[in-house]
């Protein structure tokens, strides 16, 4: 975790740089920077041992990798990687359900920091969700321009996701969890899949499943925390999220889980959580 905090401390100095020079050639004032977190803590521990070979890859000057997790190397060198396993994954997560592969809060919630001068409100805070499909159409949106809907002569697959700028706009405010004090408001839910595991997020509604096990439904604005599933309260409204996101899987070829045709290594014991 030391060698974490170093590698944050540098990329936040990194971005201090960015924005210097953008001032120094005059960019900064024409230039929009939105900064995100990945998603979730990584609960997996690397078998460095076993069946894990991304270590085969030598450095990018030639120099070959050394197994991590090893108490007799030091870690942070650019020569070496390591996992740092479920008990720092849980305290990255807390108070949120799971981790990175899963799609409840734990692995999907990703805190994001928006900064231009097309933004008059500085120190705004926003709760209502937005999805990473959202950033494109949100940039052409502040650009002024329309994606195309043709390259040469192959069609653009129209976007998925829907342009936030409005929201930045608001005057109102600090917004609730579903967007309910804003005058943005979603034309679609989102929805998520990763490895079998599946969720759908309609206004204060969550429908999720951890598979292969069957969905849990929660209300995002009493229990963002997921401890409380209402599944056996409103089984109706569980079966209309649940439609739609299975029309969504079927407009978007999300197949069914697991697959045929894994690689040998993901059929491990390991990799699969077995």
């Amino acid at each position: 975790m030391a060698v974490y905090a170093a590698m944050i401390d540098r990329m936040d100095q990194s971005v201090g740089r960015l924005v210097t020079v953008l001032k120094q050639r005059g960019l900064f004032e024409d230039t929009v920077i939105m900064f995100l977190s990945d998603n979730g803590g990584c609960a997996e521990f690397l078998h460095e041992d076993g069946w894990c070979q991304w270590y085969n890859h030598p450095t990018w000057d030639g120099r070959p990798m050394r197994v991590g997790n090893d108490r007799e190397i030091q870690p942070g060198g650019d020569d070496t990687f390591m996992s740092y396993g479920l008990p720092w994954a849980n305290a990255s997560n807390t108070p949120f359900r799971l981790f990175k592969h899963f799609v409840h809060e734990g692995g999907i919630s990703t805190p994001v920091i928006l900064s231009g001068n097309q933004f008059t409100q500085p120190g705004k805070i926003i709760h209502t969700p937005c999805h990473v499909q959202d950033i494109m159409p949100t940039f052409l949106d502040l650009a002024g321009v329309a994606c195309p809907g043709q390259r040469g002569e192959t069609d653009v697959q129209s976007m998925e996701g829907e342009s936030f700028v409005s929201l930045i706009h608001d005057e109102t405010g600090i917004h609730d969890e579903a967007g309910e004090n804003s005058s943005w408001q979603r034309t679609k839910p989102i929805c998520l899949e990763h490895e079998g595991n599946g969720a759908i997020r309609k206004g204060k509604w969550k429908a999720v499943r951890k598979y292969p096990n069957g969905w849990e439904l929660y209300d995002m604005d009493a229990d963002r925390t997921e401890l409380n599933d209402l599944a056996g309260l409103y089984p109706g409204k569980l079966k209309s999220l649940i439609d739609e996101y299975k029309q969504w899987a079927n407009r978007c070829g999300v197949g069914s889980w697991p697959p045929g045709d894994w690689p040998d290594w993901m059929n491990k014991d390991e990799f699969r959580g077995a």
